[in-house]
């Protein structure tokens, strides 16, 4: 039993089943009605009209409406789509127990304690017939799914069969208008006289108390029971009588509801003693029950076409299914197979034919099928008695007939999956450990995998395995026993691997991962709802549905939606447009979708031109969200080709700079707001006619007056001047008399506007004395001239160097993607002309007839033809298929633009500090996963951020300007700073300065209270080895000996904090810690400390004989006297007490190293792994975790080293001492 949908509630009452949608109806005994979406989980709506306890629910089979019935003696049709209730039938004198649609007629039958039956029109509204016989409450009423039947149960024992097929005949349409009351009258007979529309067929007397439920089988003539005697009855009901069948048993309290199993052969009952029971009909015997510990079951229901049940109880309810409906099947790039039943069925070339029958050990369904490359033996696994496998051999015998197979082998295995030819592996549901079996013998290898515990496992390429724990994925190759590729991803349910084994998509319970066959991750995509299934196409395209959908998911990231499902399917394989699938009911189908969408966007990421001209020739494609898709993705120039809309035209037109067709399409729109936003673009580009254009047409006069100035269109400026003088706009006359340099002018504006003495001398500051005199009339007498101590001059503004023309711009080569309108590939045949015995050359027309302008004669052109003779020149063969162009064009040639200095140092050096300074992150990131296996890269970012500022300035401009960006060059002389041999400056530390780093972090190190900011101290100094440029090979050697010296301090010192953290609750480790402690490679100082403290625990300890090693030790290093006198005690105590109370894991007489992550001694001969980048031990069983004393390199990962990585891309070794 499988619950997939559960609500927190008061208790439940009622339920009904939407016929179509994930919908379920719930009714409260506290009045509401709830409807839920039991896919998504989530409430839709609620309703409140009912007072008190509703208990009869149901939806129409086809109308937006349902029905609810309750404890306020009120039947109430509601419309879900309009959330409100329609009308409400009364008529009941008591509570309402039951309500139910008709499947064809507009009818609603209701069942009462006021001891009566009533079926309604609901389309008239009336009630059209009573059932009155029962002498108690009347518990439940429901019409049969195809006959004129009605079954009734009742608390006074009985059930009984109404026929109702005279109510057919009646015409029970007519409704009633208010004040009939001849109607009125009728309406009365039938309650307390009943009319003959409906009589008792059967009555059915067994049960020994009162029946709480009754309803007919969907598709038989079978009634079940269920009472408050704790049994569930099944009857049988023919034309002629009616007899119990079966009675089941086994409740401990009154059984509430019972119904059929819309697809099984099955009965599923409710009680009032926490249990669901199932009881198989044919064999009418138990199957299996499902409990609550608080919770009373009070109500059934089950979906009409899935396979689920709905239960309320006393806190909610819960919507479950029986079984998986998932089908087992596996794909190929040739084949289908599958299971049905216990037919294997196998799907080719179209065909659908039984390849084996297998005789399975367990009656229900199979989990997975594993078929082995060669299709000769198949793998089943299934749930059955904790987990369990069977193999068989399915391959065809001698004839055409099935054959008949009996498992070969058999085991207990929750997964199973093939890992070469004859072998399989399965995990062992017990211990969670994978076993390789052969298929033809019983023997089995256990594999040695020490991380876990494994959760699932899946077939990979031959000779590997793929398997989950609980965060992670594991590749696991069989040859060389380890894993070689992990992902972190958590609840990873299924693997789907592409016909060709490059990629490999990671299905969990709402997650898709695409990877490569090493599961390096290309996209990532995250779904709401339920993932079902998945496969690629020919492409390399994730196609997958979920439960409503089916979807695509590219390699560059980019998802999106194919189609709707109305029911959840399984994707087996697809070919070009047809997707084989497979449903719940085991039945293979071929649909065809449209991947016109997805193609598209596949040929897009890859570049594929020809491919995209295809596509959008053939369908129209280009919709809302095609067009933001390529907005996004930067390709507008596209769209632009294709949209329809002109607002949208324009903005793609501007996004890629289009400014010709920018400006045609705001013609035809004549906004004020695109004139501006082309004009703001126009100014952009440089384009002065299409700017002038824009501000002519918004009327901006003080913007083009300025742009005509900068241009120095003098004649445009004068223009501007006369529309200032005839718009009498006093600030423009001024502003165009100063960007003209017309002085008479401006002093005609300054005398307009009364201000006499300014126009004043500003004539006379010009020399315009004439004009001077004319304007000092108006002024007052007393007026007199300033004096001024500079030589005034006439202020003009800049002369522009490009007057006129627009400015010079790169044009880019445009790919033609066609017209929707007109088929492709389709070229016009070009004719050429025979000019004598000239040579034929294609193109030329075109090249001759394109230039309109006839060239200015030359001298060439005054003489005869006999002055030239063409054959008496040495001609050079020309090829037919050259193109040559005869013109001369006048359009600027831009230089060629250089490289910058930023974009040479990543070439100039293989240094990630250097690739840092230029700003490519992500290259240096790369090396430093190639050359030293850097896993984590967080505790970097500040260094990335800090070498990256300090070799980039930023130079402050004047004015308005953008600053200059500088870069920082090493080196002192010019062929040293040149784009051949550039590389930065880098802001690092040197070598020397790290050396005297790590003496204050060692000196940190001596004093207890400051060992965790030594080893602070320790890192940063392992994190800026990093950048270092080696030089040399002393540079490398001093390199090496900083980093081993960190190393060995931080695995020190993390020991000495353990040992100090565990000294009081477990003093046999704490002396263990101190003793391998003393084998690290330490200054003297450091190691006596070490000595000093291992010798005093084991003494304490009584471990007299260690001890006593340690003082021997710490005697031959000349410690302190009062040391000195410690020890020689310790030694001499040995002579007397040469015991050992406690035995540690520790042998002095066997060199070892100590493991980083465990602190235990991996002696010599034993194996043991590294960091890959400060070379830290490990044991084994930790490869591929991230190492703990660096904190930044990966365990057991084997490289060349950084800077053997750099220089393999020198042409010159590295000298000895010498510089590079």
């Amino acid at each position: 039993m499988i619950i997939k949908f559960e609500t927190k509630s008061q208790r439940v009452k009622g339920l009904s089943f939407h016929p179509k949608r994930s919908w379920i109806l719930a009714s409260l005994h506290t009045g509401a009605i709830q409807l839920w979406d039991y896919r998504m989980g989530t409430m839709i709506d609620s309703y409140l009209e009912h007072e008190g306890p509703v208990r009869g629910l149901d939806f129409h089979s086809t109308q937006p409406l349902f029905v609810s019935g309750g404890d306020d003696y009120k039947i109430k049709v509601w419309n879900y789509k309009l959330r409100r209730c329609l009308f409400t039938l009364t008529g009941h004198y008591d509570y309402v127990r039951t309500v139910e649609f008709h499947r064809e007629q507009p009818w609603i039958i209701s069942a009462s304690d006021d001891q009566t039956i009533r079926i309604w029109n609901w389309q008239s509204r009336t009630c059209i017939s009573v059932l009155p016989g029962h002498n108690h409450y009347v518990m439940s009423a429901s019409f049969h799914p195809k006959q004129d039947l009605v079954v009734s149960a009742s608390l006074d024992q009985s059930i009984r069969v109404w026929d109702i097929s005279a109510l057919k005949q009646k015409n029970a349409n007519v409704g009633m208008s208010p004040g009939d009351e001849f109607l009125k009258l009728t309406q009365l007979n039938q309650e307390f006289f009943n009319s003959g529309d409906a009589m008792v067929k059967y009555v059915l007397d067994g049960h020994d108390r009162g029946v709480n439920y009754a309803v007919f089988h969907p598709k038989t003539d079978m009634i079940v029971s269920a009472s408050d005697d704790r049994t569930v009855r099944t009857w049988k009901v023919s034309d002629q009588r009616a007899w119990a069948v079966d009675t089941f048993s086994g409740h401990g309290h009154n059984v509430s509801c019972a119904v059929f199993h819309e697809k099984k052969d099955m009965i599923i009952s409710a009680s009032e003693d926490k249990t669901l029971r199932f009881y198989d009909i044919g064999k009418s015997q138990f199957i299996r029950s499902y409990k609550r510990e608080y919770e009373r079951f009070w109500v059934l229901d089950v979906h009409p076409t899935q396979n689920l049940i709905a239960a309320g109880h006393d806190g909610g309810l819960i919507v479950f299914k029986l079984e998986r409906e998932r089908p087992a099947f596996t794909a190929s790039k040739n084949c289908l197979m599958y299971m049905k039943e216990k037919n294997l069925r196998v799907v080719k070339g179209g065909k659908d034919a039984p390849a084996a029958v297998l005789r399975k050990s367990w009656s229900g369904s199979t989990r997975n099928l594993c078929i082995d490359p060669t299709n000769t033996y198949g793998i089943l696994t299934s749930d059955h008695d904790g987990g369990s496998y069977e193999l068989f051999e399915i391959k065809k015998g001698p004839t055409d007939e099935v054959p008949i197979r009996n498992p070969i082998r058999k085991g207990k295995a929750l997964f199973a999956a093939f890992v070469g030819l004859q072998k399989f592996a399965t995990l062992d549901p017990k211990d969670r450990k994978i076993f390789i079996h052969s298929t033809q013998s019983d023997r089995s290898k256990e594999l040695p995998i020490t991380v876990g515990p494994i959760k699932r496992i899946f077939p990979a390429v031959s000779g590997r395995l793929i398997f989950t724990t609980d965060d992670r994925v594991h590749l696991y190759d069989l040859e060389q026993q380890k894993i070689v590729s992990s992902h972190a991803s958590a609840g990873i349910k299924f693997v789907v691997w592409s016909d060709d084994n490059s990629k490999v998509a990671l299905l969990g319970k709402h997650l898709v991962v695409v990877c490569d066959s090493n599961l390096q991750p290309f996209c990532t995509t995250v779904e709401t709802i339920r993932i079902k299934s998945g496969a690629f196409d020919k492409d390399g395209v994730f196609i997958y549905t979920t439960l409503n959908h089916m979807k695509y998911c590219l390699a560059s990231g980019d998802f999106g939606t194919i189609k709707t499902l109305d029911l959840p399917i399984y994707i087996a394989h697809i070919e070009n447009n047809n997707v084989t699938i497979i449903d719940r009911e085991g039945t293979v189908k071929v649909i065809t979708i449209d991947a016109t969408e997805y193609r598209f966007k596949l040929a897009l990421s890859q570049g594929r031109t020809g491919d995209i001209k295809k596509i959008i020739g053939e369908a129209k494609i280009l919709g809302d969200s095609i067009i933001a898709y390529l907005q996004q993705k930067g390709y507008p120039e596209i769209a632009l080709k294709f949209v329809e809309d002109e607002s949208t035209k324009f903005n793609l037109a501007l996004e890629c700079g289009d400014i010709k067709t920018a400006s045609e399409v705001a013609q035809k729109l004549d906004k004020k707001e695109c004139w501006n936003s082309l004009g703001l673009e126009a100014l952009n580009q440089g384009d002065v006619s299409a700017v002038e254009k824009a501000y002519q047409r918004t009327k901006n006069v003080e913007r083009l007056s300025f742009l005509h100035s900068v241009t120095g269109n003098q004649e445009s400026l004068k223009l501007m001047l006369k529309i200032a003088n005839s718009r009498n706009d006093v600030m423009s006359r001024f502003h165009n008399a100063l960007f003209l340099g017309d002085v008479e002018e401006r002093v005609k504006v300054l005398q307009s506007v009364g201000q006499s003495a300014l126009a004043y001398m500003t004539a006379k500051n010009h020399g315009l004395d004439a004009l001077a005199e004319e304007v000092k009339k108006s002024l007052s007498e007393d007026f007199k001239m300033p004096e001024f101590n500079f030589k005034p001059s006439l202020f003009l503004p800049p002369v522009p160097i490009n007057a006129g023309g627009n400015w010079p711009l790169l044009h880019t080569q445009e790919i033609d993607y066609g017209d929707v309108g007109q088929s492709l590939g389709e070229i016009d045949e070009l004719e050429f002309d025979q000019f004598g015995d000239s040579i034929e050359i294609p193109g030329m027309e075109q090249a001759t007839t394109s230039k309109k302008s006839v060239p200015p004669p030359s001298d060439l052109d005054e003489m005869g033809e006999d002055q030239i003779n063409v054959d008496d020149y040495d001609l050079i063969d020309i090829p037919a298929d050259a193109q040559i162009s005869t013109s001369q064009s006048s359009n600027f040639v831009p230089p060629n633009a250089g490289r910058n200095v930023l974009d040479m140092w990543p070439v100039n050096s293989q240094f990630p500090g250097n690739h840092i300074a230029a700003g490519s992150f992500d290259s240096a990131i790369e090396i430093l996963q190639k050359a030293v296996g850097i896993k984590n890269f967080a505790p970097l970012k500040e260094l990335f951020l800090s070498i990256y500022a300090g070799s980039n300035l930023l130079m402050p401009s004047p004015s308005c300007q953008p600053s200059i960006p500088l870069a920082l060059q090493a080196g002192k002389s010019e062929n040293e700073r040149s784009r051949e041999n550039t590389l930065p400056k880098l802001a690092v530390p040197t070598l020397s300065e790290l050396q005297l780093k790590l003496k204050d972090a060692l000196n940190a190190l001596s004093n207890q209270n400051t060992i965790k900011n030594g080893l602070d101290m320790l890192r940063e100094i392992m994190r800026q080895l990093l950048f270092l440029p080696i030089l040399s090979k002393k540079d490398e050697r001093e390199f090496k000996e900083t980093l081993s010296t960190c190393c060995e301090y931080v695995s020190a010192f993390r020991m000495e904090l353990d040992r100090k953290d565990i000294m009081t609750t477990d003093s046999k480790r704490a002396a263990e810690l101190a003793a391998y402690f003393t084998r690290c490679k330490l200054r003297n100082n450091h190691i006596m400390l070490g000595l000093n403290s291992a010798m005093a625990i084991c003494f304490k300890l009584e471990n007299f004989v260690t001890a006593a090693t340690f003082a021997n030790r710490l005697l031959k290093m000349g410690p302190p006297e009062k040391i000195q006198k410690q020890a020689a005690y310790v030694a001499q105590q040995k002579e007397s007490k040469p015991t050992d109370k406690i035995e540690l894991n520790y042998d002095d007489r066997n060199p070892f190293v100590v493991c980083n992550i465990s602190h235990t001694p991996i002696y010599q001969g034993s194996d043991k792994i590294a960091c890959s980048y400060c070379g830290a031990a490990y044991l084994p069983r930790y490869d591929g975790e991230l190492c703990t004393i660096c904190e930044m390199g990966t365990i057991g990962k084997k490289l060349i080293g950084l800077y053997a990585y750099a220089n393999a891309f020198k042409n010159t070794p590295m000298d000895e001492e010498e510089e590079l």
